[in-house]
């Protein structure tokens, strides 16, 4: 709706995932070089986590679109699967043909065999697990098992863990301590500071084709802070949000006031809900608030 009136090419604050939009700040970027440094190196397990929202499937594919033609990359975005299941997907993912009442043996040793034929070919294989707080234990140890094959050079296949924090809780069980010994990289993965954020809705918009100088006034870009917390999918809700809201208006620039809407559309934001419960969900507590912002902007 409001991509000719502010001269955009495209919508510059979609919650889908797209590459051409990765923000590299020296969070993010630290993130992927982790990943690219653990990958080159061959090591077994690799783990990143962030809490919701904070771009984990965006760093997933800007990663694996990184890597270079001397890599083949398996991609399993929800891997709630039994071990069985989780299998099947993997060989999927590295075309492997199965007769439809494939065994496990069978399945384990056409998998071998196509991980060997890769590395014959100089391949490394990394089999990327997105949400993987959601993996069962059972699943988590059919994954070590898979790391156990290699070469007298390397492993044959490396794995990169991409959860919320709640995969850390998983992993602390007893039950799969061996695996955890094998996570020898690891990052989290933290919410956007504040100026990081100004930053971040300049790049968006750049990319979208803004061309203008300042689209947020600094007004709105601090009540966007403190209503995001710095969580990238928020952010980019709450700005399409205040974007609209100016458009509705006529007006060229988004102000404190738009994103005030945006707020109470989106209400309750992570930052606020903890407040929201605090005081039994006030309106007038709220609307105190809104009125200090107005005061201090």
């Amino acid at each position: 709706m409001y991509k000719a009136h502010f001269n955009l090419r495209e919508l510059p604050f979609g919650i889908t995932p797209d590459t051409s939009f990765f923000f590299a700040c020296s969070n993010y970027q630290a993130a992927l070089n982790t990943l690219l440094i653990a990958t080159t190196n061959g090591e077994g397990f690799i783990k990143i986590t962030g809490e919701v929202g904070t771009g984990k499937t965006l760093l997933c594919r800007k990663f694996m679109a990184t890597l270079d033609e001397n890599f083949v990359t398996a991609y399993i975005p929800n891997p709630s699967l039994e071990p069985r299941t989780l299998m099947l997907a993997l060989a999927d993912e590295l075309e492997i043909s199965l007769d439809k009442d494939v065994d496990q043996h069978q399945l384990m040793k056409s998998i071998n065999l196509r991980l060997l034929k890769l590395a014959e070919r100089g391949k490394k294989v990394v089999l990327c697990l997105d949400e993987a707080q959601a993996l069962p234990l059972e699943s988590l140890e059919a994954l070590r098992l898979l790391t156990n094959l290699e070469t007298e050079k390397r492993k044959l296949l490396q794995i990169v863990l991409f959860g919320q924090p709640e995969l850390n809780l998983k992993l602390q069980k007893n039950a799969i301590r061996q695996l955890t010994q094998r996570i020898t990289f690891e990052y989290e993965i933290a919410p956007l500071t504040k100026d990081d954020m100004a930053f971040y809705i300049f790049h968006r918009l750049n990319v979208a084709g803004f061309a203008g100088s300042r689209l947020f006034t600094r007004g709105a870009l601090r009540r966007l802070y403190g209503a995001s917390g710095g969580i990238p999918r928020l952010v980019n809700i709450l700005a399409h949000k205040s974007l609209m809201a100016a458009y509705g208006e006529g007006a060229q620039t988004v102000g404190a006031a738009n994103v005030r809407v945006a707020v109470k559309d989106t209400f309750p934001t992570k930052s606020r809900a903890w407040l929201w419960r605090l005081f039994g969900g006030s309106i007038l507590f709220f609307a105190l608030i809104d009125v200090a912002m107005d005061y201090f902007k």
